[in-house]
């Protein structure tokens, strides 16, 4: 997110009460830490290999695929060269190698087309996305938030951000999808700062974030 935005939406942000003191109490959202340089490839890559698993598990995993690229992310040719039980070695799962060589497939022959990315609504996107296995709404979300860099994504279906719900405004459960909706109301249209600041309340030691 650059400078500019993120300035206009801590601004916006800080005239919703708890969120401001979350705001005080933490430093600005670095939504380009963990997807430093990366592409869309190697961001659906990311992505694909983080679906269900704690930071540091997928992190871990992450690292022994990319060892098998000398550290460095491989291009759709390159990864639809590996052998399934190469990729699988690293400790991705069977179902998630096939994701992986489908998302390949897609870039491939241009099924997904990145250089679109950038003129497209974020309804836009997740609907060119998806046509990838494996890839949902919670990818899509992570993708537009994280490496797109989308101002006003609330990813309902994320674990640590339903967390942040429930601490936030005390509620007793998690909250279901359209609550959250209707709680974030306020902070739009700078609901993936709001976000960053959710994880945090929800977990510290987010290694993901």
């Amino acid at each position: 997110m650059d400078p500019i935005t993120l300035k206009k939406a801590l601004t916006h942000l800080k005239k919703d009460t708890r969120l401001r003191a979350l705001i005080k109490n933490h430093p600005k959202p670095d939504f380009n830490r963990a997807h430093r340089g990366l592409r869309a490839f190697p961001a659906l890559i990311r992505a694909i290999v983080y679906q269900q698993l704690s930071g540091k598990a997928a992190q871990t995993i992450l690292n022994r695929f990319l060892d098998i690229y000398k550290g460095n992310y491989p291009t759709p040719e390159r990864l639809l060269k590996t052998p399934t039980r190469k990729i699988r070695s690293s400790g991705i799962s069977g179902q998630k190698a096939g994701y992986l060589m489908d998302l390949a497939r897609k870039f491939k022959d241009g099924t997904v087309n990145p250089r679109k990315f950038r003129f497209m609504s974020d309804k836009e996107v997740y609907e060119h996305v998806v046509s990838v296995k494996g890839i949902g709404q919670w990818t899509t979300d992570m993708f537009l938030m994280f490496t797109l860099q989308r101002p006003d994504v609330l990813p309902t279906g994320d674990f640590g951000i339903q967390k942040g719900f429930r601490k936030l405004f005390k509620l007793r459960s998690l909250p279901s999808p359209e609550t959250m909706q209707r709680l974030a109301k306020p902070w739009r249209p700078y609901r993936t700062a709001a976000c960053w600041y959710l994880w945090r309340l929800s977990d510290k030691n987010n290694s993901n974030r």
